[in-house]
């Protein structure tokens, strides 16, 4: 709830740290809170505004200090297994070339390049209007700069599930079965966006899903929090069903893409990035991951 109060205790189990650091925060002004009748209360939505607003501000601090440093770029966005790879596979034959990378979601990766805290977008959102992906957004929030969106490769997203499920799960009205506990992806990311725009075109309550309000930044985590038990369904790519060997039921192939400012494009280590991708030993080294097409990699939407 928006006006929930928490006390110092509370705020420290909710940033995972000891109390004593909360007072220590308080005493230099940094964390906002209130003193009533003795003790500190702190509204829940003030304090999730400082946390984003503290994130925003370290990743502009590690923007600057990387701004101008031989190869370093900072990309935000989307998260994919195969992209995981090929960020790893790229350091290795370029070992000056640092791109760090931050799972933050589609669209808040977006609203970070837009405000120069990024150099870098990996986006998969797709327009339910015009069935484009990644375009109608840039559009609407980079009218006045010059933008290049990249594509990078086809994937398909799914449920992947244990074998727990039974195996007449195969679509979205399954997810209310009294058996499925789901795990979620968190709120801006485009497979949680692509997940309620499914759930409101079936007419499908969100609060009838045991699970959804359970998120998790990656792929990856979805397929580990499958394997741990914590749940047994989720949206993954292919890559993860492969990797940790959970069933998979496809539903979408998606346009992954990475959106930069023009002049980053040419940056060096941009280019390296786009050849790597379209080299053949990187291509052998994911073969065995599932259907991903990169038969458009590196053309410029």
């Amino acid at each position: 709830m928006q006006n929930e109060m928490m006390n110092t205790k509370e705020v420290a189990e909710y940033l995972r740290i000891h109390e004593k650091q909360v007072y220590a925060l308080i005493k230099t002004g940094t964390l906002p809170g209130t003193r009533v009748t003795g003790k500190w209360l702190f509204p829940k939505h003030i304090i999730d505004r400082w946390i984003n607003e503290s994130a925003a501000k370290g990743l502009k601090e590690v923007r600057e200090k990387t701004k101008g440093t031989n190869g370093a770029l900072l990309a935000v966005g989307s998260n994919d297994p195969v992209l995981d790879i090929l960020l790893s596979y790229l350091k290795q034959i370029h070992s000056h070339l640092n791109i760090f990378s931050c799972s933050t979601g589609s669209l808040n990766g977006l609203e970070m390049l837009q405000k120069g805290q990024a150099d870098l977008s990996w986006s998969h959102l797709l327009d339910i209007n015009s069935g484009e992906y990644n375009l109608s957004f840039i559009k609407k929030n980079f009218a006045n700069k010059k933008i290049e969106i990249v594509h990078l490769f086809y994937r398909e997203l799914g449920f992947i599930f244990s074998s727990q499920i039974d195996k007449s799960f195969k679509s979205f009205p399954d997810l209310l079965s009294p058996k499925v506990k789901f795990i979620n992806r968190q709120e801006g990311s485009g497979t949680r966006l692509f997940l309620d725009h499914q759930l409101k075109k079936e007419k499908i309550s969100a609060k009838k899903i045991k699970g959804y309000n359970n998120s998790v930044y990656t792929h990856l985590e979805v397929g580990l929090a499958i394997l741990s038990g914590e749940a047994n369904v989720g949206l993954a790519t292919v890559a993860i069903a492969k990797l940790l060997g959970l069933n998979f039921i496809p539903l979408v192939q998606e346009s992954f893409d990475m959106v930069l400012a023009q002049e980053t494009f040419f940056n060096k280590g941009v280019q390296d990035f786009i050849k790597t991708l379209n080299s053949t030993e990187f291509k052998n080294k994911i073969k065995s991951l599932g259907n991903y097409d990169f038969s458009q990699s590196g053309t410029i939407v």
